[in-house]
């Protein structure tokens, strides 16, 4: 049964994680640590930000998007980082309700979000967040006794994007896909199992070619060149809807073929 309290107190539970996770897309990629110094600052200035404007969401609209000290903007991406956690965090929230479940399928959430916007902004997906994900991932599928069917997913996500990547590079001579999206398919195999990292990698495939057909047309009439996309949002986009939608998809695919 959904409690409207736990649900409005998991939304607001997620946009501190989500405060959390700017951190995070901040500091992992520039090789910064993510625990010191403790405080949140301004990426201007440097100056030191008070507790008061670090409430997630409410400091953003209040500062009107700017820093107190020196008047910098600050990314609109900040907030949208706390919103979407907040609502990865009650949805998660209304598929397991307040239970274990809960921490395994919002941690999941999370760490797809720190990944999407680092990998848009950097085009590099850190291996300490696929590693961490990798392990909840393996105590997840122990936890619900589905530890084959994870290492099955780990093997066929990580090992058919290592296989596409290694021919791609044989044959074309360029990279196509870097390492940091087959570990993280181990992590999302590990997670989902096999079926759900086949999902993944075909749905999240199509999203991506949509997005760069599109954008190669665009570049092409504005004389841009090349134009490049980073594959990990895409493949954090597919695997977040098996995740919440996986029981329901594989029942119309296997009943589709019998």
């Amino acid at each position: 049964m959904i409690n409207t309290f736990f649900l409005v107190a998991s939304f607001i539970f997620g946009t501190i994680i989500g405060s959390f996770l700017n951190v995070v897309i901040y500091r992992l990629p520039r090789g910064k640590s993510i625990v010191k110094p403790a405080f949140s600052f301004c990426p201007s200035c440097g100056s030191k930000i008070k507790w008061y404007d670090n409430i997630p969401l409410i400091s953003y609209l209040i500062l009107r998007g700017k820093c107190r000290n020196c008047k910098s903007p600050i990314s609109f991406r900040y907030f949208f980082v706390e919103l979407l956690t907040g609502i990865g965090s009650a949805l998660s929230y209304l598929k397991t309700g307040l239970s274990y479940e809960y921490f395994f399928i919002f941690g999941f959430v999370a760490i797809m979000i720190a990944i999407t916007f680092i990998d848009i902004q950097f085009r590099i997906i850190p291996d300490q967040l696929n590693l961490f994900g990798f392990i909840i991932g393996i105590i997840y599928s122990l936890l619900k006794m589905n530890i084959f069917d994870s290492i099955a997913g780990i093997v066929v996500g990580a090992g058919f994007l290592w296989g596409i990547a290694y021919f791609y590079l044989r044959f074309r001579g360029i990279e196509g896909l870097g390492m940091g999206d087959v570990k993280m398919m181990a992590f999302v195999g590990a997670y989902l199992g096999w079926f759900g990292a086949l999902f993944t990698i075909f749905v999240g495939s199509f999203l991506g070619a949509i997005v760069g057909i599109l954008g190669a047309y665009v570049s092409k009439s504005e004389d841009k060149g090349k134009f490049e996309i980073p594959f990990g949002p895409f493949l954090a986009f597919a695997s977040i809807i098996y995740l919440f939608f996986g029981e329901n998809i594989k029942e119309w695919y296997l009943g589709g073929m019998m």
